[in-house]
């Protein structure tokens, strides 16, 4: 008889029932620097504060009395059917979390049927990573270095692997100002590596030191030394008419192109103007340019100044299906979370990232059920409303 009985759902984790619980269960896990490393934000954090915050100027207008019995959370992503409209966003340096690093979350991404994006600089080199992934659909963040040739193995040895996307960071010319990562004096730990760049390592070791490129009178100087984030990660020289094409002809057609970090309408136009394949809407999660609008506040200009001919994702402040199914109404194609990964690796690794995937899942769901929704593509504007300053609240 037990053959014959529904499917139930696996017990909740009754420690850790929401990502706000979570997120408190990973800073007890954490050390210090970790911690603040992950968390912060650029300056005073006001960004990082407003991603989240700025969800709360939206509400969901519910229908009632439709069939809601039958209820799809599926979209198509990358060559795959993906079981909720979210992936997990690349973040950096996953081990200092937990010893699974990125292969657990990878092993969790495939296990939940979620695409992951994948750090450039990540303790688990690409190739480890799409052999945890299996046939789970994979994204590779990059930045694109001043000396490209590093970029062009790292493009290469990617579309080997059978990555679907690039994702080309554009808003990091520069570095934002993070002070508890400049008080902490915070590296790498030396017991870690960054993965992806071991392979240079030799040829890079005649130099001692990672040096920065700078610009002076005699013109630019490219970074120098091992390749390491702060050294090699800002490039200010990135431009539209240079950059993009470039690399597309290393992308294409095995993988996409888009941009992660556009903010603006303007840019959104640049972007379907030089033939990107998709944008994500992003500010760094509040980690470059303080004072810069919310993601979800930037999203709506960008999709219409997009008018559909270009997928447009959004991450930032993602912290409860209602976050997802709001992005959705505004107009975003898919959504991304990048913190609540990490927290989820700190609590329990594979399987706290797994936590926070069906913790995410079952909101999603619930919260299209309750608002009468039972294919993602239906949801729209329709069911949201904003809030002004003074509390009035107006149609979309």
């Amino acid at each position: 008889m037990a053959d014959n009985q529904p499917a139930q759902a696996p017990p909740h984790d009754l420690n850790c029932l929401t990502i706000g619980e979570l997120e408190k269960l990973a800073a007890e896990r954490m050390n210090k620097q970790t911690r603040d490393y992950y968390n912060e934000g650029a300056d005073n954090c006001s960004t990082l504060m407003e991603n989240k915050t700025a969800y709360d100027k939206y509400r969901i207008r519910p229908r009632v009395l439709r069939d809601v019995s039958k209820l799809d959370s599926s979209i198509d992503i990358f060559d795959q059917k993906n079981s909720i409209p979210l992936g997990v966003a690349p973040t950096a340096m996953q081990c200092l979390a937990h010893e699974d690093g990125e292969l657990g979350t990878a092993r969790a991404c495939k296990n939940k049927n979620v695409v992951m994006g994948l750090s450039s600089f990540a303790t688990k080199s690409l190739e480890e990573v799409a052999e945890a992934s299996g046939s789970n659909a994979n994204a590779l963040q990059l930045y694109l270095f001043e000396e490209r040739e590093h970029s062009k193995k790292l493009i290469a040895r990617a579309k080997k692997a059978g990555f679907k996307a690039v994702f080309l960071t554009v808003d990091t010319p520069m570095l934002g100002r993070r002070n508890m990562e400049i008080r902490n004096q915070f590296k790498l730990p030396g017991y870690f590596k960054v993965a992806n760049f071991e392979q240079d390592k030799e040829e890079l070791s005649k130099e001692s030191a990672s040096i920065p490129g700078f610009t002076s009178d005699e013109g630019r100087t490219k970074p120098k030394g091992p390749i390491s984030f702060h050294s090699h990660a800002p490039n200010p020289t990135l431009c539209w008419e240079r950059d993009i094409g470039w690399l597309k002809e290393q992308c294409h057609p095995e993988m996409k192109v888009f941009v992660k970090g556009v903010a603006t309408a303007e840019d959104a136009i640049l972007a379907v103007h030089h033939g990107v394949d998709g944008i994500v809407v992003s500010n760094h999660g509040g980690r470059q340019l303080n004072g810069a609008m919310a993601t979800i506040d930037a999203l709506p200009e960008i999709v219409e100044a997009v008018q559909g001919k270009i997928p447009v994702h959004v991450d930032g402040g993602i912290r409860h299906g209602t976050d997802v199914f709001k992005a959705l109404a505004l107009g975003a194609d898919f959504v991304w979370v990048g913190r609540p990964a990490l927290w989820g690796l700190a609590y329990k690794g594979q399987a706290g990232v797994e936590l926070m995937l069906r913790i995410l899942t079952d909101e999603i769901r619930l919260c299209m059920a309750l608002a009468g929704v039972t294919r993602v593509e239906d949801i729209s504007k329709d069911y949201l409303v904003k809030l002004d300053r003074s509390g009035f609240v107006s149609r979309l």
